[in-house]
């Protein structure tokens, strides 16, 4: 039986061991703890890089985990991306498995996570909007600091990764309410 991965403040002198060694630089900014997109703009603000929001979701039968990350003002229409990626349905996974593949904890979802899936068994979706941004924000597995990346350094993390992104351009979200 293989040992549990490090979570939150446990992973990150992982992360930050894989960063260096990948010769990645950042800029880092700690504060206090944000739990929204809002929250996290206040911590950090007047930085010229976009705020990512990080989707960590499963499909029905928990067989598919995907890692959908946007920025922070678009809303996303889970129906459209779930035919978006072919998935039959989709939700958001449940903290054990956010701990399982990405070593963090809700609220800290990141795409810096994918360093813990050495299975690749998480399916990275990327907003061409966030794709095509020279700069992004991520927390460093805990969502107390904010990582600023040049989009670059972000390639060559995934690369190291083995995860693959998929860019697409996510469906709005309409206007009837629907989620």
């Amino acid at each position: 039986m293989s040992e549990e991965p490090a979570r939150g403040l446990a992973a990150q002198p992982q992360l930050l061991s894989w960063l260096a060694e990948l010769a990645i630089s950042y800029e880092r900014y700690d504060h206090a703890p944000v739990n929204t997109c809002e929250d996290a703009e206040r911590a950090v603000p007047n930085v010229d890089a976009v705020q990512t929001k990080n989707l960590f979701l499963r499909d029905k039968r928990g067989r598919r985990h995907i890692l959908l990350v946007t920025s922070c003002e678009r809303s996303v229409d889970l129906k459209a991306f779930r035919e978006q990626c072919g998935a039959d349905h989709l939700s958001f996974a449940s903290p054990e498995r956010l701990a399982k593949h990405l070593g963090v904890e809700p609220g800290s979802v990141t795409v810096l996570g994918l360093f813990v899936d050495a299975a690749r068994a998480v399916e990275l979706y990327v907003d061409a909007d966030v794709w095509q941004t020279p700069r992004w924000r991520c927390h460093p597995m805990v969502n107390s600091a904010t990582f600023v990346l040049a989009r670059e350094a972000i390639e060559v993390f995934l690369a190291s990764t083995g995860h693959r992104p998929i860019v697409l351009s996510l469906t709005p979200r309409s206007l009837s309410g629907n989620p």
